[in-house]
């Protein structure tokens, strides 16, 4: 199986997540990728959209290995004996500054929602290997939501087990037991532009102010 394009592998997600349509809640989608299936979601759901203003912090000698995440007002991180808080301190000041440009550039003027209470639904378009996720949903507890839920079309059995544990629910639609790359279960997977994605979280907004 697999799914023809983001907005197909949305509805099939929705379906998974139905029963939390009546909780207070947010979906958050991870840009730019998650944007499309997320929008699907939040539109069936009714529920608001906002992307997910979270970004990893890379260990020195490897940027691609998470040693944490950084939001726009807080950061989690694992102490590692090799990191010190000066590079710390440096690396959660970059991020924050890219993220406030994220912010501008995918929601405008609008103020990023407080979770504080919420049930959170936090949408990709697939996981690989579900360390920056893993970094994200650290962070986003600190700003206390009622219940954190990862859902994705697909996932690699080994990000599925490692998030389980992270959160209130993992939801993938698939769960390959060989797993090639997330595009490898689209039919189309092009990558998805900034104005493409804004378009997405617009029209929600647009619906709510309606």
């Amino acid at each position: 199986m697999y799914f023809k394009d983001r907005l197909e592998a949305g509805l099939a997600l929705t379906e998974h997540l139905r029963k939390y349509k009546n909780d207070y809640g947010i979906v958050l989608a991870v840009p730019r990728g998650g944007i499309p299936v997320a929008y699907v979601v939040a539109k069936e759901l009714h529920w608001p959209l906002e992307v997910v203003l979270t970004k990893k912090i890379g260990h020195p000698f490897n940027k691609e290995y998470a040693i944490g995440a950084a939001s726009l007002t807080d950061y989690f991180i694992v102490p590692h004996e090799d990191v010190t808080d000066e590079y710390i301190k440096t690396e959660v000041e970059r991020v924050q500054s890219r993220l406030r440009q994220m912010q501008k550039e995918f929601m405008g003027n609008k103020v990023s929602a407080d979770l504080k209470g919420k049930t959170v639904i936090i949408v990709d378009d697939g996981i690989a290997t579900g360390n920056t996720l893993q970094a994200t949903v650290n962070v986003l507890r600190k700003a206390n939501p009622a219940k954190i839920v990862i859902a994705v079309p697909v996932s690699s059995s080994s990000a599925y087990e490692k998030l389980s544990v992270l959160v209130d629910e993992m939801i993938a639609v698939l769960v390959p037991e060989e797993f090639y790359g997330v595009g490898a279960f689209y039919e189309n997977f092009k990558q998805v532009s900034d104005e493409e994605a804004i378009s997405y979280l617009k029209k929600i907004m647009d619906k709510k102010a309606a």
